[in-house]
Formats: C-alpha cells, sequence, structure tokens
C-alpha cells in the first residue's frame, strides 16, 4: 500500500460580486511545474471551468514544456517575467468563464509563513466596499475535480 498523496495547499478567495486582485493562494510542495500544476487543477471548483492556458514566472518554475496534458485536455504553458507588482501568481484561463489570479507561496516556506502570506494576500479581515466583513476563505483538499470545499472557520489566519 502507498503513502496517501499530500493535500493541494489551495486556499480560494470567497466568490462575491466585486472582482478581487488574488482569486486563491497555492503552496506547491516543489518548484516542479509538471508534477505541481495538475494536482492543483484537479483541485479547482467546477464553476472555474476548464483551465485551457496558464501563465507562470519564468524564473519561479523548473522547465517546462509549452503544453501539457491534463485530465484529457491541453493545458498551454505561458512563462513569462515577474511583475513588481505580482510577484510569483498564477494566472489561469478558462474560455467564456474567466481568469483567475493565485498567489504563489514558496514551497519551501515555512507553515507559520505561509499562514502570514496567506492571511495578507486574501486579507478576508479587511471589511468590503460596503463596509461588511468579508466571508473567510476556503481551504481545497485534494480530491475529484468539484468536490472542493471550506475546511477552515473563523477569521484567523489560515492553518495549513
Amino acid at each position: 500500500m502507498s503513502p496517501p498523496l499530500p493535500l493541494v495547499r489551495l486556499r480560494l478567495a470567497p466568490h462575491g460580486a466585486l472582482p478581487r486582485r488574488i482569486d486563491g493562494v497555492w503552496w506547491p510542495y516543489s518548484r516542479d511545474l509538471l508534477t505541481q500544476l495538475p494536482k492543483m487543477l484537479a483541485a479547482l471548483p467546477r464553476a472555474w471551468g476548464d483551465i485551457t492556458g496558464v501563465t507562470v514566472d519564468a524564473a519561479a518554475w523548473s522547465a517546462a514544456p509549452g503544453r501539457m496534458f491534463v485530465a484529457n485536455q491541453v493545458v498551454r504553458l505561458h512563462k513569462a517575467p515577474a511583475s513588481p507588482h505580482a510577484p510569483d501568481r498564477v494566472v489561469l484561463l478558462s474560455p467564456g468563464l474567466g481568469r483567475w489570479d493565485l498567489q504563489v507561496i514558496p514551497p519551501d516556506a515555512t507553515e507559520e509563513a505561509a499562514a502570514l502570506l496567506t492571511a495578507a494576500a486574501l486579507d478576508d479581515r479587511r471589511p468590503g466596499a460596503d463596509g461588511e466583513a468579508r466571508p473567510p476563505a476556503t481551504t481545497a483538499a485534494a480530491g475529484p475535480r468539484g468536490r472542493v470545499g471550506p475546511t477552515g472557520r473563523g477569521t484567523r489566519a489560515p492553518r495549513w
């Protein structure tokens, strides 16, 4: 019997009426994009549709081809230089449905650092535009596509 696969460390911002700069935070286990990306894509909500394009920071990831086959579909990989305004971000594109930006936490970050970076990126304690507090973000566990659900409650810094 093989050891259980680790959870996908993915925290998604709550869905709201207003657009967000960051739609979630992803904490991969390594910088091996070919290993980490398929697991993360499989953990995304069905509402995000089929991701067909992914843009990553060229300097942050190991070498990757221009496209890869994930869950019976081709995903085009684009490498772009990091922007000072958007360091280490992954951009996901789904035709006809939209774009989602995920902040990437370095794989070698400690759990404490990851929790602080997640809280800062999602800022789920900051009031929304209407003055109301935002609901907490959700954490995705590895599993079949579309079966992602909340695992944490409250407004404290998230625990991975």
